[in-house]
């Protein structure tokens, strides 16, 4: 029997490891955002895109989503 609850555990184990890692991530995003929109002035912003112009596209491209996003409403 008690192999038959093994797979069990495992699976339970994943789904509640994975919805944690689900909700940390998302307050980390909205952690961020709360934080890029204190980047108000126009000053403000060309600082910001000033130092995300040091890094790669690939490393920046969820910041300039957000900033995006923010722009547009």
């Amino acid at each position: 029997m008690q192999t038959a609850t093994r797979p069990l555990t495992f699976l339970w184990t994943t789904v509640r490891t994975q919805l944690r890692d689900s909700r940390d991530a998302h307050a980390a995003r909205a952690a961020l955002e709360r934080e890029l929109a204190s980047y108000n002035s126009p000053a403000d912003l060309n600082d910001l895109h000033a130092i995300l112009d040091r890094h790669s596209d690939r490393e920046t491209a969820e910041i300039r989503r957000i900033l995006a996003s923010q722009h547009s409403a």
